[in-house]
């Protein structure tokens, strides 16, 4: 897959299969989308292309939006990347491009710039400046400068809309396997270790802790989870508390992850952390004993799961 960070990147002598949209999350409501994208480019010989924007529009057009995204930029393209997407172009998305008219966008964009010979689109898509123009703008459009419009049903649409409310309330409800189960992969973030208080290794739990740079990473409620990483090639199982560490009168938001059964030096290591279940809600404990003796269970529930999962795929 080739990723262009501007339109103007883009440049092609080939006809393409254009779909667009934010995509947060690539989850299985997008799938059909992606698929009509590629069964349409293989048929008509043609290049897929995907157009999205970041920001997020409604980061710019709505000042007061405090929208989080279930995706960065790296975890969209590596998820797009799967699905054999050929083109992908991520613009970025501002006051300027939003003044764009309708005709504009399908002349000097589509059509000129990216070669279009099928657009693959909502029925309810709106665009243009000011989001003036409908489906049927575009199919007149169409008809005027050689390309098909192919609108994806009501049904489709409310999948996509449905699924995506629904995975950002799961994970903002702490139900990390509802969420996955919308999604069709274990929710994840990517993240650099760095230095923490290092109170875990004083009651024999040492955690990596977490700086995750892009603050508009949709991050699950405060509570303890079983998760994994991927640490030089190994798999390797973990569990995961968000929160403030209420015992040690914490006031600071940690994601800290004790990595089961792993001795290593992980300071300045980007790793990416898969979750799979809540544990618990986070919880004050009158002593660090009392933290230490749930912990304790805690480990317990996750080397359970994982090995329940292990024999399942036995």
């Amino acid at each position: 897959m080739k990723v262009f960070s501007s339109i103007q990147e883009f440049k092609t002598n080939t006809r393409t299969v254009v779909t667009l949209g934010t995509f947060d999350g690539v989850h299985l409501g997008h799938r059909s989308i992606l698929e009509k994208v590629m069964a349409s480019s293989k048929k008509m010989q043609a290049e897929s292309l995907l157009l999205t924007f970041f920001p997020h529009p409604r980061m710019v057009l709505q000042q007061d939006s405090d929208i989080k995204l279930l995706n960065t930029i790296d975890e969209k393209i590596i998820l797009l990347r799967e699905f054999g997407i050929e083109n992908l172009i991520i613009h970025p998305f501002d006051q300027s491009f939003s003044r764009l008219t309708a005709e504009e966008f399908v002349k000097n964009i589509l059509v000129d710039q990216f070669n279009i010979c099928k657009i693959i689109i909502g029925h309810d898509h709106r665009f243009g400046r000011n989001r003036t123009a409908t489906i049927d703008d575009l199919i007149r459009f169409g008809e005027e400068y050689g390309f098909e419009v192919e609108q994806i049903s009501a049904q489709e649409i409310d999948d996509v809309s449905i699924s995506s409310t629904k995975i950002r309330n799961a994970l903002a409800e702490g139900n990390v396997a509802l969420a996955n189960s919308y999604l069709g992969y274990d929710y994840f973030f990517t993240g650099t270790v760095v230095k923490g208080n290092q109170l875990g290794r004083t009651i024999n739990f040492p955690t990596a802790n977490f700086k995750i740079e892009e603050d508009y990473k949709l991050i699950p409620q405060n509570g303890v989870y079983i998760v994994s990483s991927i640490i030089n090639d190994q798999f390797v199982p973990g569990m995961m508390n968000i929160g403030v560490r209420p015992t040690v009168d914490g006031v600071a938001l940690t994601v800290e992850v004790n990595y089961l059964d792993f001795d290593g030096d992980l300071y300045g290591q980007k790793l990416s952390v898969s979750i799979y279940e809540k544990i618990r809600d986070e919880q004050k404990f009158p002593s660090l004993d009392d933290l230490k003796k749930q912990l304790a269970l805690d480990k317990q529930t996750a080397k359970n799961y994982f090995l329940e999962r292990e024999n399942k795929s036995l």
